[in-house]
């Protein structure tokens, strides 16, 4: 059985608070709330124009975090002045293009190994467990492993998109990814528009899947549901 945990990305919290300036709703009180509510992480993707979450943020949610704190982002010499300076839990590495709306690609990890390999060995210097966001090709991920990452971080874009004109079909390549991962000795994280629908499927036909980080699917939820039943729900797709 999986035991996976599931960490919260905050930064629709923090779009919403933007869309108003001050500081409600709070993403502060949004990570204390999700962990008591039972959530094992808190996510944040701080981006440089800054539209969700800030870089005044990290530094404020340091404190509060008592579970994993995970930081994705692009490691530009802000990110990581940034990262190495707070120490989250994990640093996620996306090659997120200025300007991106959402993540929408993995890494290549033959045209970034020497890149990577530098970014991976300051960030465990620091003490800091290191994934990449990765698609399921097989080449990609054996060079993940060569970069000195901890864990790969699948991209379930495809999955989800996927998933209702048919679920075997769409976790296919996400089972052989996970294989190589698993073959080659690296941690399974998965996140992108993972949700109560696909959820559970997903967790239970990834061998040794180790964490999902969801955002935009559980604050929408959250909206009808209320955080604290939206936390649970998701905890119960993953047990």
């Amino acid at each position: 059985m999986n035991n996976t945990k599931l960490s919260v990305n905050i930064n629709k919290i923090a779009t919403l608070r933007n869309s108003r300036g001050g500081l409600n709703p709070s993403v502060v009180e949004a990570a204390i709330k999700a962990q008591q509510f039972g959530a094992d992480g808190i996510t944040i993707h701080p981006r440089p124009d800054e539209r969700h979450i800030r870089y005044q943020d990290v530094f404020d949610l340091k404190p509060v975090v008592n579970t994993e704190f995970n930081i994705e982002g692009y490691p530009n010499k802000k990110f990581m002045d940034i990262v190495l300076d707070v120490r989250p839990t994990q640093a996620t590495l996306v090659p997120d293009p200025p300007g991106v709306l959402t993540s929408n690609a993995g890494w290549n990890t033959v045209e970034n190994q020497a890149f990577l390999k530098d970014i991976i060995a300051q960030l465990k210097d620091a003490g800091i467990r290191t994934s990449i966001f990765i698609e399921t090709d097989k080449e990609m991920i054996r060079a993940a492993k060569s970069t000195g990452a901890d864990r790969i971080e699948l991209y379930t874009e495809s999955y989800a998109s996927e998933f209702s004109a048919g679920k075997e079909k769409a976790i296919a390549p996400f089972i052989r990814a996970a294989e190589i991962a698993n073959e080659v000795g690296l941690g399974i994280n998965a996140g992108h528009d993972l949700s109560l629908e696909n959820l559970a499927y997903f967790n239970a036909n990834i061998p040794n899947l180790l964490e999902v980080s969801i955002g935009h699917a559980l604050v929408s939820d959250a909206l009808y549901l209320g955080m604290s039943n939206a936390v649970k729900m998701y905890k119960n797709a993953l047990r």
